[in-house]
């Protein structure tokens, strides 16, 4: 699928494997996966358990290589580049999301989102700024000096995600975002994930085993035995 009016993809796998050698043999995580994700698409991961979901996340997201197939990331094919090179597109276009928030303990909510801006190079100042807005924007903006363990399961996630979109990614990768969440939070920050997608124009890839959010999303892609199969 491509963006009306011929644009191209956030995100495009053509025929990518991924494979392992064990004891001699060889294992096959990714068997020729192909998909595209356009700005503004969220799209729903769904699989059992060892289908490869993370593998998948992990290589669409430049943090590790395919044995085969093309990674592109707005348009740009990733597997020539160097790892200096993989690490910058990756810091430039790509914001992740996990299903444990991965804040740093000893920094505030603030400090955590603007971080990753100090990092690519902007003034404490303005990703400080930055950092207050998003935080306002996702309902924290009474929580920006609490640190992660004054913060609920709920808002520190909504941290996450403002880390996340902190420098303006292109594609967001999730994996299993609301899992660690009760139902009311899930639905609650599945909203605000959604909306934010919407609103920025992000492309998203969200790994998850809780289809009835799965369901709300653009498309679902089904993950079997390394393969995307029909619906």
């Amino acid at each position: 699928m491509s963006e009306p009016g011929g644009g191209v993809p956030l995100l495009r796998l053509d025929g990518v494997t991924r494979s392992f050698n064990e004891a001699g043999h060889t294992l096959e995580v990714l068997r020729g996966v192909a998909l595209s994700i356009d700005p503004g698409e969220m799209v729903a991961l769904v699989g059992p358990s060892g289908a490869g979901k993370s593998t998948l996340l992990h290589i669409s997201g430049l943090l590790e290589r395919p044995t085969a197939g093309a990674v592109l990331i707005d348009g740009q094919e990733a597997g020539t580049l160097s790892d200096q090179a993989r690490t910058a597109l990756r810091r430039a276009a790509i914001g992740f999301v996990y299903q444990f928030h991965h804040l740093l303990p000893e920094f505030t909510a603030l400090e955590n989102v603007a971080l990753p801006q100090i990092i690519a190079g902007v003034t404490r100042r303005q990703a400080n700024e930055a950092a207050g807005a998003l935080l306002q924007r996702v309902g924290l903006a009474e929580r920006l000096s609490h640190r992660p363990s004054q913060l609920s399961g709920g808002e520190q996630q909504r941290v996450a995600i403002a880390r996340a979109l902190s420098n303006r990614p292109k594609l967001l990768l999730a994996d299993e975002p609301t899992g660690n969440l009760d139902q009311h939070t899930a639905d609650d920050v599945f909203d605000l994930l959604q909306n934010l997608v919407k609103e920025t124009r992000t492309g998203a890839l969200v790994a998850t085993h809780n289809l009835a959010l799965a369901g709300r999303m653009d498309r679902v892609l089904d993950l079997r035995d390394g393969a995307i199969v029909s619906r």
